[in-house]
């Protein structure tokens, strides 16, 4: 790990973050705050949080089984080392909806933050920022889109080797242009204009992708939740969850405040999780408008969990779609998002842009999903543990362990290049069809 001879590669050394922190342990006695090992930091912000907070966060559908598969399929996949291969330099950039990025790595989109921090999503927007990683932006934000674009720029304009790899001169609604790359993920009720507001006001901030959640425009049955009646909006004074609804014209114009005045839950249940189901027939409505509102920008399914759904998406029109469970948060005893990927890659890799996300924890997770087909891969609940820890400093410390992780498991494995030795390389991986991951907490711990 001597940072002195090592060539300059197509991509940062995230590798070299390990060594930073054996140095500030060895040169100043200085320790992370937190443990970056997934159950272990998982465990800890049980302590960091509320617990409205800690199992908003953590909650699953039912009893847990979709979340778990997850994690077992991640488990049944295992990566097959290369050996004397020169990886001195790795190259993790990629290109995503015309944006070059340092590593196939996005902020998966996460509502309600300032359940996890006081910042909320500005936090790790700006981490996001920081790092030239795409921030994908809820609609259930307790952050206004205007306000976290803006700390997504400020975090852009901390000039990094990260960030210095991030290109882009395609279409962009930011005025200024977006410094970093930013997707909004839409919540659609049955207003249109509402939907319409959103849309616009998220291109006219900078954001220049649109995902759009098909699975979850009713909650799923989540027990923890249940048993503490967790659900923000509902309780006074009615601030966190509505940031959103208060910075939108259209919704203020139609008695918006008012409405919030009488029911504090008037946003979210009417605009976001509004319980009227969505159809196909809506779809290509959605793609028409985001294309006039950006100027043909890609429009993504996000909740895709069979080909025979990616399919259907490539044929209304999307660009793009999220292979995902939502984290095991909506159907109990559904398959595992990495159970499906090979099939749905099968269908439709070669036509349209393949988001993976749900269950990942660790960098080999992403080197999976991405030797699997994936484009890129949604890091979700990690960046909200670091954050509840310790705020910006937290977030940063995840995500760049989880960039090193990445990289040093290219760097031992012997695979240079994501996109020419990982990206679709089922050579890279063997199929284990037995055996379950070892129980939680059954590894080396302090």
């Amino acid at each position: 790990m001597d940072p002195n001879n090592k060539p300059k590669g197509p991509s940062p050394h995230y590798s070299l973050y390990q060594r930073e922190v054996f140095k500030a342990g060895g040169d100043h006695g200085l320790m992370p705050s937190f443990s970056v090992h997934p159950d272990e930091l998982e465990a800890s912000t049980r302590k960091k949080l509320t617990d409205h907070g800690y199992f908003y966060a953590n909650s699953n559908a039912g009893m847990g089984w979709t979340d778990r598969a997850n994690r077992e399929a991640f488990y049944r996949w295992r990566i097959v080392p290369r050996m004397l291969v020169d990886t001195t330099t790795r190259d993790l950039t990629t290109t995503l909806f015309g944006h070059k990025i340092p590593a196939p790595i996005l902020f998966a989109p996460i509502g309600i933050n300032k359940l996890y921090t006081p910042k909320g999503e500005l936090v790790p927007a700006r981490i996001a920022g920081e790092l030239g990683l795409p921030y994908c932006l809820s609609t259930a934000a307790s952050n206004s889109i205007e306000d976290v674009a803006a700390a997504n720029d400020a975090g852009a304009a901390t000039p990094t080797e990260s960030n210095a790899v991030h290109a882009y001169d395609g279409p962009n609604g930011g005025s200024p242009r977006a410094g970093a790359p930013r997707f909004f993920q839409l919540y659609a009720g049955p207003d249109d204009d509402v939907t319409l507001s959103l849309m616009a006001r998220a291109w006219a901030a900078g954001f220049d992708v649109l995902l759009f959640t098909v699975d979850t425009w009713q909650l799923g049955w989540r027990p923890t939740d249940i048993s503490l009646a967790n659900y923000v909006f509902y309780y006074p004074p009615g601030q966190v969850g509505n940031e959103n609804g208060r910075a939108d014209p259209v919704f203020m114009r139609k008695g918006g405040e008012a409405a919030l005045e009488e029911d504090s839950g008037a946003w979210i249940d009417r605009h976001v999780w509004h319980g009227k189901a969505h159809t196909w027939a809506k779809i290509p409505w959605l793609v028409e408008q985001w294309a006039r509102i950006s100027g043909g920008r890609p429009f993504v399914l996000k909740g895709i969990q069979s080909a025979a759904d990616a399919r259907r998406a490539l044929e209304v029109g999307c660009a793009g779609i999220v292979v995902t469970n939502h984290a095991g948060r909506q159907v109990d005893g559904a398959v595992g998002s990495l159970e499906v990927l090979p099939e749905v890659v099968a269908a439709v890799g070669d036509k349209m842009t393949i988001i993976f996300d749900s269950g990942v924890r660790t960098g080999a997770d992403a080197f999976k999903a991405l030797a699997l087909g994936a484009h890129a891969v949604a890091v979700g609940r990690l960046y909200v543990w670091g954050m509840a820890h310790d705020g910006e400093a937290g977030c940063r410390h995840v995500m760049k362990s989880f960039l090193a992780d990445l990289d040093i498991t290219m760097t031992v494995a012997g695979y240079r290049s994501i996109e020419r030795d990982v990206r679709g390389n089922r050579d890279a991986l063997r199929y284990n069809p037995s055996g379950v991951p070892p129980p939680r907490g059954d590894h080396a711990k302090l």
